[in-house]
């Protein structure tokens, strides 16, 4: 069996999708590319200003006020089309690309993703990556298909003394491990 890599998803196959690569000899990180053409929203267009007017002048803030805000700086989930299989000791970890914040204003919101191995073919998605991204900057911007948008470093991880694990098995896709 092969140690670590990437495959197309097989819904995906037949559109013309690239597998992540190193753009040089030393790069750790392998590029992602988007799967489809996608618009990442300014989060400024949103009921975001209107809250930090409220919030500036004082005003109370309303369950719907904070409903709107959460929607309004919700991450939005760039798809790649990609899944990756790796060793049970093995992480990947998704990082943004360095010109994304600087010149387009986007970033990933919790800092890195991380794919644990156990996400490759689950049923939910078969281990479809998606790249979570916010938007800062004033204007949309749009992602074409085949654009790198991220990029993925495969990472050995240590266990701690003791370890307990819960030995549950994966059931779902993006953001399904839950307790």
């Amino acid at each position: 069996m092969p140690t670590r890599g990437f495959e197309i998803v097989s819904a995906y196959r037949d559109q013309g999708l690239h597998l992540p690569e190193r753009q040089t000899k030393n790069a750790a990180g392998y590029d992602f590319f988007a799967r489809e053409d996608f618009v990442l929203k300014s989060i400024w267009r949103y009921d975001f200003i209107r809250l930090f007017r409220l919030i500036k002048n004082e005003h109370p803030l309303t369950e719907q006020d904070f409903k709107r805000a959460t929607k309004s700086l919700k991450p939005l989930l760039v798809p790649t089309g990609i899944k990756a299989y790796m060793q049970p000791n093995e992480v990947l970890i998704l990082a943004n690309r360095s010109s994304n914040p600087l010149k387009r204003g986007l970033v990933i919101p919790n800092g890195i993703g991380v794919i644990d191995a156990d996400y490759y073919d689950n049923p939910a998605n078969e281990g479809e990556i998606f790249i979570q991204m916010v938007n800062w900057s004033p204007r949309d911007v749009v992602i074409t298909k085949g654009e790198r948008i991220g990029q993925g470093i495969f990472m050995p991880y240590l266990l701690a003394d003791g370890d307990a694990s819960r030995g549950a098995t994966r059931t779902g896709g993006f953001g399904s491990t839950q307790y």
